[in-house]
C-alpha cells in the first residue's frame, strides 16, 4: 500500500491525503458509502419494476397464445369432425360403386346392351371449369 502515516501518534493529517483529517476523511468516506448504496438500492428497485413489468407483459402474451391455441383446437376438431364424415361417406360411395359396377358386370355377361353415358367430373380436370363458359353481354353505358 502507498498510502503513508506520520510517524507522529497525535497527528490526524495523512501525508497522502491532502491535508484532511482522518476524521473529515472517514465521514466523506461514509458520505460517499451512503450515496453508493443509495444508488445501487434505486437501481435493484429499478430493475425489479422492470422485472414486474416484464411478466406481466409476459402473462399477457402467453394469455393471448393460449387462446389462439383455443382457438385452432376448436378450429381442429371441427375439421376433424368433418373430415370423419367425409371418410364415412367416401367408404359408403366406393361401396356403391363397386356393387354397380358387379352390377353392370352381370349385365353384360348376360349380353345386355349396356350404354353408359359419360359423367364430366369436375374433380378429374380441375383446370377446366365444370359449365362451359357463357359470354357476359356487358354496356359501357350500364352504371
Amino acid at each position: 500500500m502507498s498510502s503513508r502515516r506520520s510517524s507522529s501518534p497525535d497527528s490526524n493529517t495523512d501525508s497522502g491525503g491532502g491535508g484532511f483529517p482522518a476524521d473529515e476523511r472517514k465521514r466523506k468516506r461514509m458520505l460517499s458509502n451512503r450515496e453508493s448504496a443509495r444508488r445501487s438500492r434505486a437501481r435493484k428497485q429499478q430493475r425489479l419494476e422492470e422485472l414486474v413489468a416484464e411478466v406481466a407483459r409476459l402473462q399477457a402474451e402467453n394469455a393471448q397464445v393460449q387462446t389462439r391455441i383455443a382457438t385452432f383446437d376448436r378450429e381442429f376438431s371441427k375439421v376433424d369432425g368433418e373430415n370423419a364424415v367425409l371418410r364415412a361417406r367416401h367408404s359408403e360411395l366406393a361401396g356403391r360403386l363397386e356393387s354397380l359396377g358387379g352390377v353392370l358386370e352381370v349385365l353384360q355377361m348376360a349380353g345386355a346392351p349396356v350404354d353408359i353415358p359419360e359423367i364430366p367430373d369436375p374433380l378429374l380436370r380441375p383446370w377446366q371449369p365444370p359449365f362451359p363458359m357463357q359470354p357476359i353481354a356487358a354496356d359501357a353505358f350500364q352504371f
